[in-house]
């Protein structure tokens, strides 16, 4: 090992310089070079941009996973370098926890057959929440980490260098300072009248050894103005490039909206998907599942509330029970005609549309968003479903795409 004992002490001595002209600027008792406005600027904007992505960084990592464990964990797969495995998202683990379900309670049956359809639309979910997760993390995180763990890393490295080059040039400045303060108290006029020659000398050799210590605090200085100028320079084309690291994040951030609205997309999609699905499953409540015996003809209308959000109590037609599992049994919606039936005198209103919707036959009215149609109920309706009318035209119309109004 080759110990350098002059080197080690050079730095020591360093080391302590710094410590005390540090420790002087913060009691006040020593001048500080201070950096011109616009590098003030520069340092501000970066220290700005880092804390940000920090917040931005973060924020967005408990977005794509919010457990801590798994995040520590992925952390630690990153660190030690090694691919992280693959986890199951929370909406295929639920897909696969309906279907099996479905298989226990029957696939036929129609909860097994609803369990099936909304178990593969929730893997479908998983599946789009995966490729999301995936997206975000190179087009949006990888280049935030690595900002924070490069281009930063390399700033902090160079803002630290400055200010020993300040510290050494401030310290520098002051020694220059007293040695002139004390090369003009010796170089004072003697006093002729000395009788004693020999403090008379003593003085003109005190002179010349201050002048000699001047000349050496003045080299130094300019050594230290020259470290210091090319230190400032190397630094301020660092900060300056902070402007290029906003127009990368624009980028990325542009991606990673994007690949959020498409993820949103595919949801919205596979959700009405599973809508359409839902509605031309045969109905399993539409009766009174204890009755025996349909109502009597002359039973009233029964009168519900439709919540506040949807107007006051509307009458309804009681809704005809329909034994599961009879021969040629169907609910009565399937073998309705919307074409052959005629509105009731009483009981329709008006609906808002909430969203598109395309029939799916001819028994069904295609929607527009934001029209007014007419709506009501029919006897043996599956009760998610309406007769619409708009003119001349008329067919079953999903309760979900509507907003029913008084």
């Amino acid at each position: 090992m080759d110990f350098n004992m002059k080197k080690l002490a050079s730095d020591a001595g360093v080391f302590f310089t710094r410590a005390v002209q540090f420790t002087e600027e913060k009691f006040g008792q020593a001048e500080k070079t201070e950096l011109d406005a616009h590098f003030e600027n520069l340092l501000a904007r970066a220290d700005c941009t880092k804390n940000w992505t920090e917040k931005i960084l973060r924020q967005t990592e408990v977005l794509l996973q919010p457990n801590p464990s798994a995040r520590v964990e992925e952390f630690l797969y990153e660190k030690l370098d090694r691919k992280v495995p693959s986890r199951v998202t929370n909406g295929e683990l639920l897909a696969q926890y309906m279907i099996e379900a479905a298989n226990d309670f029957g696939p036929n049956s129609p909860y097994g057959k609803t369990l099936i359809k909304v178990g593969e639309t929730e893997r479908r979910l998983g599946g789009a929440e995966r490729d999301f997760i995936h997206s975000a993390s190179i087009n949006f995180l990888s280049p935030l980490r690595n900002f924070l763990e490069g281009d930063w890393r390399t700033i902090s490295k160079e803002r630290r260098i400055l200010q020993n080059r300040r510290l050494d040039l401030d310290a520098c400045k002051a020694r220059l300072k007293k040695a002139k303060a004390a090369e003009a108290k010796a170089a004072a006029v003697p006093d002729f009248n000395e009788t004693r020659p020999r403090n008379y000398i003593l003085s003109a050799s005190a002179s010349a050894l201050w002048s000699d210590e001047v000349e050496k605090a003045e080299h130094e200085l300019r050594m230290a103005q020259t470290e210091f100028d090319r230190q400032a320079e190397v630094t301020r084309l660092l900060l300056e490039g902070i402007s290029s690291t906003h127009v990368n994040h624009l980028r990325c951030l542009h991606e990673f909206a994007e690949a959020q609205a498409t993820y949103y997309a595919q949801c919205y999609q596979y959700m009405l998907d599973l809508q359409k699905q839902l509605g031309r499953l045969p109905g399993t409540f539409v009766g009174n599942a204890e009755s025996t015996s349909p109502p009597s003809a002359t039973a009233s209308p029964t009168t519900i509330a439709a919540g506040a959000a949807t107007g006051p109590a509307v009458p309804i037609i009681p809704v005809v029970p329909t034994v599961i599992g009879a021969p040629n049994s169907a609910p009565a919606v399937e073998a309705l005609n919307p074409s052959d039936v005629k509105p009731p005198a009483s009981g329709t209103r008006k609906a808002r549309v909430l969203y598109d919707y395309e029939a799916s036959d001819s028994t069904e009215l295609s929607l527009l968003s934001d029209e007014m149609i007419t709506v009501y109920s029919l006897p043996g309706m599956d009760p998610d479903w309406l007769i619409g009318e708009r003119g001349n035209q008329k067919g079953k119309v999903p309760v979900t795409y509507l907003e029913l109004l008084s």
